[in-house]
C-alpha cells in the first residue's frame, strides 16, 4: 500500500511536470519549423528560416519593442517606489501604516478584469489618451505591489544595528544607505525587478483594457491566432526564456559570490 502511494505521488508529480513544461517545449520546438501556410499550427519541416529573420514581420517587431519600453519603465519607476515603501514600512511606525499594507496586497487579490476596467474608466473621466503613458501607469499600478512586498521580505531580517554602527563612525545617512543598507537589502531589489519585469512583459488584460491602439507583444500574439501565426512568434518567446534563464543563473552567482565574500570578511583572522 505504501508502494503504491509512492508510485501514485510520483505519477501525479510527473503530470505536473509535464502540465507545466510541455507547452513550453513545444514553443521552443516550434521555432525551428517552417510552416506550409500562414500558421505555425501543424510541424511540416526542421528550418532555422525564422531564427535567421526573427523580425521578418514589421508589426511583430514594433509589438516587441513596446513590450520591451513599457517593461523597462514600469520596471524602473516600480523598483524605486516599492523598495523605499518597504524600507518605510519596515524600519518606521507610523499613523496609516496597515492602510498602506492593504493597498499593497489588493493589487494581488483583485482580478485583473477590475483593474483594468477601473483604470480605464479613471483615464476616460481624466480625458486622457490611451496609449504608452496609460500602460506604463498600469503596469506601476500592480509591479509597485510586487517589488514592495518581495523587498520587504528581504529587509525584516537587516539587522539596523549596522546602520547605527556606521553613524557612529562618522557616515552620513547617504552613506551608510549607499554603503551598508543598499548592498545587503541588494539580492531582494534584484529579484522584485526582475519579478516586475516578467509580468509587466507578460501582462494581457490590463493592457487590453488601456493599451489604446498600441499593439503589446502580447496582444499580438492573441490577435495573430486568427490573421497569421508565423514561427518567429515562437523565436521571440524561445529569446525571451533563454534570457530570462541567463538573468535568473546570473543572479544566483552573483548572491552566491557576494555571500561567499561576505563569510571572508567575517571569518576571523589568524
Amino acid at each position: 500500500m505504501r508502494r503504491f502511494g509512492r508510485w501514485l505521488m510520483d505519477g501525479v508529480a510527473i503530470l505536473a511536470l509535464g502540465y507545466l513544461f510541455l507547452p513550453i517545449f513545444v514553443i521552443v520546438l516550434y521555432s525551428f519549423n517552417k510552416p506550409a501556410g500562414k500558421f505555425n499550427f501543424v510541424w511540416k519541416a526542421f528550418s532555422l528560416e525564422a531564427w535567421r529573420n526573427p523580425f521578418a514581420y514589421e508589426a511583430l517587431y514594433e509589438s516587441m519593442k513596446l513590450s520591451l519600453r513599457v517593461a523597462a519603465l514600469s520596471t524602473l519607476v516600480a523598483t524605486v517606489f516599492g523598495t523605499f515603501i518597504a524600507l518605510a514600512l519596515t524600519r518606521y511606525r507610523f499613523r496609516g501604516a496597515s492602510a498602506i499594507n492593504l493597498l499593497l496586497v489588493l493589487p494581488l487579490t483583485t482580478p485583473e478584469v477590475v483593474l483594468g476596467s477601473s483604470l480605464l474608466s479613471l483615464f476616460l473621466d481624466l480625458n486622457a489618451r490611451t496609449g504608452f503613458s496609460t500602460i506604463v501607469i498600469a503596469h506601476i499600478m500592480f509591479s509597485v505591489s510586487y517589488v514592495a512586498l518581495t523587498v520587504r521580505a528581504r529587509i525584516r531580517g537587516f539587522d539596523w544595528t549596522l546602520e547605527e554602527a556606521a553613524m557612529d563612525l562618522g557616515a552620513g545617512p547617504f552613506r551608510v544607505f549607499f554603503k551598508v543598507t543598499l548592498p545587503i537589502i541588494a539580492p531582494g531589489i534584484v529579484a522584485a525587478s526582475m519579478l516586475a519585469f516578467a509580468l509587466s512583459l507578460d501582462d494581457f488584460i490590463i493592457t487590453l483594457f488601456n493599451a489604446g491602439n498600441r499593439i503589446t507583444y502580447p496582444l499580438y500574439v492573441y490577435g495573430a491566432r486568427r490573421a497569421a501565426f508565423p514561427p518567429q512568434i515562437n523565436v521571440l518567446a524561445t529569446a525571451i526564456l533563454l534570457a530570462s534563464l541567463l538573468t535568473l543563473g546570473a543572479t544566483v552567482l552573483w548572491q552566491q559570490r557576494t555571500l561567499r565574500q561576505r563569510g571572508m570578511s567575517l571569518a576571523p583572522r589568524a
